[in-house]
């Protein structure tokens, strides 16, 4: 074949030769420093970890649960939503945090917003302890594994998480009757 004759399996149009993600080395994001060696590294360990847990309870004869009971997927999705706020928005957990991430500024009802910093598995690090929706997936990870096996103790530490979210909630109904009053 001859330039400018197609090939089999080829595509040649001008819209597709046109578009950014046609070149060859076409990046991931425009700033190009997504970190996708990080991700997959962090994600692989999810799953790796998923798979030992469900490795060792079967060797261990632990019989899971054939249902879950609404009221526990409730407690369930409480204490995760807490947990991943402590541990990505709390000052007292930036401990946890700060090799991976600067503060960028303090917001509302005292919790920090962080920003990852970085490269690689450091930068993938900082983005999954700085963002409460991408830890809460690991969160629940462990509470879910926890009452696999210990179905009591898990929600004795998801009461102890959602009795900490009706106390936020009552220190933000006091706030703004203490706001009102003062009027």
């Amino acid at each position: 074949m001859t330039d400018g004759e197609q090939h089999p399996g080829e595509r040649h149009d001008a819209d597709h030769d046109a578009r950014p993600d046609a070149r060859p080395d076409a990046r991931y994001d425009e700033e190009e420093n997504a970190p996708l060696g990080g991700y997959a590294a962090l994600t692989s360990t999810f799953a790796a970890s998923a798979a030992i847990f469900a490795a060792t309870a079967w060797r261990r004869g632990v019989r899971l649960p054939d249902t879950v009971p609404a009221w526990d997927v409730a407690l369930l999705g409480v204490a995760t939503f807490k947990a991943s706020r402590l541990l990505t928005k709390d000052k007292v957990t930036s401990f946890l945090r700060a090799p991976f991430t600067r503060r960028e500024r303090e917001s509302n009802a005292n919790e920090v917003m962080d920003a990852p910093r970085g490269d690689g598995l450091r930068r993938a690090v900082g983005d999954l302890v700085s963002c409460p929706f991408c830890t809460s997936a690991w969160v629940a990870g462990g509470l879910v594994g926890t009452y696999a096996v210990a179905p009591r103790a898990a929600r004795l530490v998801c009461a102890g998480l959602s009795a900490v979210v009706v106390s936020d909630w009552l220190q933000y109904a006091w706030s703004v009757t203490e706001q009102k009053a003062e009027e």
